[in-house]
C-alpha cells in the first residue's frame, strides 16, 4: 500500500509541473505577442502571427532570435530595417522613419520587465523613439542591453546603473543629449560601454574610471567635452574610442594593455607623453585632427604590435632623430599638415610597398610630396612658445583663486576645534544672544555649517603625523649641506632631503621662542597633517625638540612635507597677492605650501608682539583677509582687463553694481551671460561688504562662504528652469 501512495504521489507531482510548465510557456508567449504589437507588428516578427509550436525552438534568422532556458525566454534578439540617420529629429514620430505617435516606450518596458529571466535584450533599428524610462532598470537579470540605432533621446536614466549584472551596455546612434550619469560604477561586472553617435555633452565621468571590468569604451561623436581623465586604473582595457567630441585637456595616463586608441577629431592639446612609447600591446593610434604639439615620441614608430599611426592635422613640430627606426608591423603611418622639420628617417620615405606613409604639408628637406618653406615650422614653434606661456598664466590666476580658499578654511576650522563641552557652551550663549525663540543665531548655524564642510576636506581617517629624528632629517640631507639648500624666507630655511625609503621630501627650519610651548606646537602640527586636499602640499611630519637649539639659544623645529618637483611661480598674479607659496607638482598642477605658518607660529607671534613688537604689515587681522578675498571675488566679477587697472579704480566703479545698466558696463560679459540675475545680486550683495573700507562692518568667512554657497544653489535652480522650458 506504501508503493501506491508513493506512485499517486509522484504522477501528481509530475502533473502538476507538467500542468505549470506549460502555464508558463503560454504566458511568456502572450508576453512576445503584447511585446511584437507594441512594436507595431514589425515584418521580422511576422512569424508569430499563426505560430503554433514552441517558441524557444524557432530557426534563428539575421533579424530575430529567441533563446529559452528551462521554459523561460532569456535571449531576444530583434534587428529592424528604420535606421536612424536624421539630423533633423526633434522628438517627435516621423512617418516612415519611427514607429508612430500613439507608440509607448513606457509600455513596451513595462512588458518586457515581466519576462524575469531574461538576460539578453536587443532591439536594433525598430524605430523606437521617446526618453528611456527610469524603469528599465526592473530588467534586473540583464546581461547585455542593446537598444542601437533608435530615436531615443533625453537623458540616460540614472537607475541603469542599478542593474549590477549588465555586462554590455550599448546604446549606439540615438539622440541622448544630457550628461553621461556619474554612477555607472556601480556595474561592476561591465566589460562594454558603448554610446556612440548620440548628442551626450558635459566631461567624462569619473565613475567610469573606476569601473575595472571595463575592455571596451566607445563614446565617439558626441558633443563631450573638458578632461579626459586618467585611465591607468582600467587595467582591462583593450580599446578606448572617443573621437569626434570637443576634450580640450592633454592627453592622459593610458592603460598598458590598450589594443586600440583613437581620440582624433578633438581638441587635445600639449604634447604627446612619452608613456605612450611603452604602450606594447598598441595595434591601432589616432590622434589626427587635434592641437598637440611638440615633438612626437620616437618609440611611437617602434612598438611590437604597432600597424595604423595617424598624427595628421596637429601642430607638432621639431625633427625626428637620423636614425628612427620603425616597427615591421607598421603598414599605415600619416604625420601630415604638421609643423615638422629635418630629414625624413629612411623608414618613412614611402619607397616600401608594405608601407603608406603620408607627410606632406610639413617642412622636411624632401622632394617627395608637397612641402612648406622652412619658415612656415619656425613661425609656428614661436607661436607655440608664446601660447603655453599665456595658457600657464590663465592656469596660474584659475589656480589661486582655488588656493586663496584653503587657508581660510584651515585657520577658521582651527580657530573653531575645541573641547565639545566649550563649544557647546559657546553655542548656548550665541543663542541665547542671537535668537531666543528659535534658540540658535544665523551666525551659529553658518560657522557650524561651514565647520562641517571644512571637516570633509579630508581629516577624518587621516593618520598620525609622523615624528622624525633629528638623526634621520640629518641624513636625509648630507647634514643639512648647502648642495641641498632651497632657499630661505620669513618662516626660516627650506631644504630638500631623501628619507631613507628613497621618498624625496622638502624640510623647513623653524626658530621658536624659548617660552614658545612645545606640547601646544606639537598639537597644532597633528591637526595640520590630517588636512588632505589635492591642490595642498602635504604635511608628513615634524621635529620639534627643546634640545636642539640654534646659534642665539632658541628652539629648533622642522617641519617635513610632499617633496614638488617644479618648484615655484615666479611671478605675481597682482601686487597684493604673490604666488612664492604656489609650486607646481611633476603634472604641472598647482599645490599652496605654507598654509599653516599663521596657525603654527601664532603663539610666536605673540610673545614677540610683547617684545619688539610687529611690523604694522605683520598685523594680519580676520578682517584684512576678507578684505584681500573680497577683491578675488571682485576681479573674479569684471574679468583680468577690468581688474588690471588697480584697486582704485575697482573701489570707483563698486558704485556701478548697483543698477543693471552698470552691471553691463563694467562685468565681465562672460559672467553676465552665464549667470542668473538673482545670484549675481547674491554675489555683488557679500563682494561690496567684505571690501567695505569699515573693518567691522565685513562679514566673517563663514558668511561670505554661506553666500557664495547659496548663490550657486540659486544658479543650479535657474539653469534647471531653463533646462526645463528649453525641453517643454
Amino acid at each position: 500500500m506504501g508503493y501506491f501512495y508513493l506512485l499517486v504521489l509522484v504522477m501528481f507531482s509530475w502533473s502538476c509541473f507538467c500542468l505549470t510548465t506549460n502555464g508558463l510557456q503560454s504566458y511568456q508567449t502572450q508576453l512576445l505577442l503584447q511585446i511584437r504589437k507594441h512594436l507595431e507588428h514589425p515584418p521580422e516578427l511576422q512569424i508569430l502571427e499563426n505560430y503554433n509550436g514552441d517558441l524557444c525552438n524557432l530557426s534563428e534568422t539575421s533579424h530575430l532570435m529567441i533563446s529559452c532556458q528551462d521554459n523561460f525566454v532569456t535571449e531576444i534578439k530583434i534587428r529592424g530595417d528604420k535606421l536612424a540617420n536624421i539630423s533633423g529629429f526633434n522628438g517627435y514620430a516621423i512617418p516612415g522613419k519611427t514607429l508612430s505617435e500613439i507608440f509607448s516606450i513606457d509600455s513596451l518596458v513595462t512588458t518586457l520587465t515581466r519576462l524575469t529571466s531574461l538576460r539578453v535584450l536587443s532591439l536594433v533599428s525598430l524605430g523606437m523613439w521617446g526618453p528611456l524610462p527610469d524603469k528599465i532598470h526592473r530588467l534586473y537579470s540583464l546581461e547585455l542591453l542593446d537598444l542601437s540605432s533608435n530615436y531615443m533621446f533625453g537623458s540616460i536614466p540614472p537607475q541603469i546603473s542599478r542593474m549590477v549584472k549588465l555586462q554590455t551596455l550599448t546604446l549606439d546612434g540615438n539622440y541622448f543629449n544630457d550628461t553621461i550619469p556619474d554612477t555607472l560604477d556601480s556595474l561592476s561586472n561591465l566589460t562594454v560601454l558603448s554610446l556612440r553617435g548620440n548628442r551626450l555633452k558635459g566631461q567624462f565621468p569619473s565613475s567610469i574610471c573606476r569601473i575595472s571590468s571595463l575592455t571596451d569604451i566607445a563614446l565617439c561623436h558626441n558633443k563631450l567635452s573638458g578632461k579626459l581623465p586618467d585611465l591607468s586604473p582600467l587595467t582591462h582595457l583593450r580599446v578606448l574610442d572617443v573621437r569626434e567630441n570637443q576634450f580640450d585637456s592633454k592627453l592622459p595616463v593610458m592603460p598598458q594593455g590598450l589594443v586600440t586608441v583613437l581620440l582624433a577629431k578633438n581638441l587635445f592639446s600639449g604634447d604627446i607623453p612619452a608613456q605612450f612609447g611603452i604602450l606594447s600591446h598598441l595595434q591601432h593610434l589616432d590622434l589626427s585632427s587635434n592641437h598637440l604639439s611638440g615633438t612626437p615620441p620616437s618609440d611611437l614608430f617602434d612598438l611590437p604590435n604597432i600597424s595604423y599611426l595617424n598624427l595628421a592635422s596637429n601642430v607638432l613640430s621639431g625633427s625626428f632623430p637620423e636614425h628612427l627606426t620603425c616597427s615591421s608591423k607598421l603598414g599605415f603611418v600619416d604625420i601630415s599638415s604638421n609643423k615638422l622639420a629635418g630629414d625624413l628617417p629612411s623608414c618613412l620615405d614611402n619607397k616600401s610597398d608594405k608601407r603608406v606613409v603620408k607627410y606632406d604639408g610639413n617642412c622636411f628637406s624632401t622632394d617627395g610630396q608637397q612641402q612648406h618653406q622652412g619658415l612656415y615650422c619656425r613661425e609656428a614653434s614661436t607661436r607655440r612658445s608664446r601660447s603655453k606661456l599665456a595658457l600657464l598664466v590663465a592656469v596660474v590666476i584659475v589656480s589661486v583663486l582655488l588656493l586663496m580658499l584653503l587657508p581660510f578654511g584651515i585657520i577658521i576650522l582651527f580657530q573653531r576645534c575645541r573641547p565639545r563641552q566649550t563649544f557647546e557652551t559657546h553655542i548656548r550663549l550665541k543663542a541665547v544672544q542671537g535668537n531666543p525663540t528659535t534658540g540658535v543665531s544665523p551666525e551659529v548655524l553658518a560657522t557650524a555649517r561651514f565647520i562641517s564642510e571644512v571637516v570633509k576636506l579630508g581629516t577624518q581617517g587621516a593618520p598620525v603625523c609622523r615624528l622624525f629624528s633629528m638623526e634621520e632629517l640629518e641624513e636625509a640631507t648630507n647634514n643639512f649641506d648647502s648642495s641641498m639648500f632651497m632657499g630661505e624666507g620669513s618662516t626660516g630655511k627650506l631644504y630638500k632631503g631623501r628619507l631613507e625609503s628613497g621618498t624625496l621630501v622638502a624640510i623647513r627650519s623653524l626658530t621658536l621662542l624659548k617660552k614658545h610651548s612645545i606640547q601646544n606646537l606639537k598639537v597644532k602640527l597633528d591637526f595640520l597633517s590630517k588636512i588632505h586636499h589635492p591642490h595642498l602640499v602635504g604635511l608628513l611630519g615634524h621635529c620639534v625638540d627643546s634640545g636642539v637649539l640654534d646659534d642665539s639659544g632658541a628652539n629648533k623645529a622642522f617641519l617635513v612635507y610632499d617633496y614638488v618637483p617644479n618648484g615655484k611661480l615666479s611671478y605675481a598674479f597682482v601686487s597684493r597677492l604673490k604666488t612664492n607659496n604656489i609650486l607646481l607638482d611633476e603634472h604641472r598642477i598647482a599645490k599652496l605650501s605654507d598654509y599653516g605658518m599663521s596657525i603654527i607660529m601664532e603663539e610666536n607671534d605673540k610673545l614677540e608682539a610683547k617684545g619688539d613688537g610687529l611690523k604694522s604689515s605683520q598685523r594680519k587681522t580676520l578682517e584684512d583677509d576678507v578684505y584681500n578675498f573680497g577683491f578675488i571675488l571682485l576681479e573674479s566679477l569684471v574679468g583680468p582687463i577690468v581688474s588690471g587697472k588697480g584697486e582704485t579704480f575697482l573701489l570707483n566703479e563698486m558704485a556701478s553694481f548697483g543698477s543693471q545698466d552698470g552691471r553691463k558696463r563694467i562685468v565681465d560679459p562672460t559672467v553676465l551671460t552665464t549667470s542668473s540675475q538673482e545670484s549675481l545680486s547674491i554675489v555683488v550683495s557679500i563682494t561690496g561688504k567684505c571690501i567695505c573700507p569699515e573693518p567691522s562692518s565685513r562679514p566673517s568667512f563663514a558668511d561670505v562662504l554661506w553666500n557664495l554657497q547659496y548663490a550657486a544653489q540659486v544658479q543650479a535652480a535657474a539653469d534647471a528652469d531653463q533646462k526645463s522650458d528649453s525641453a517643454s
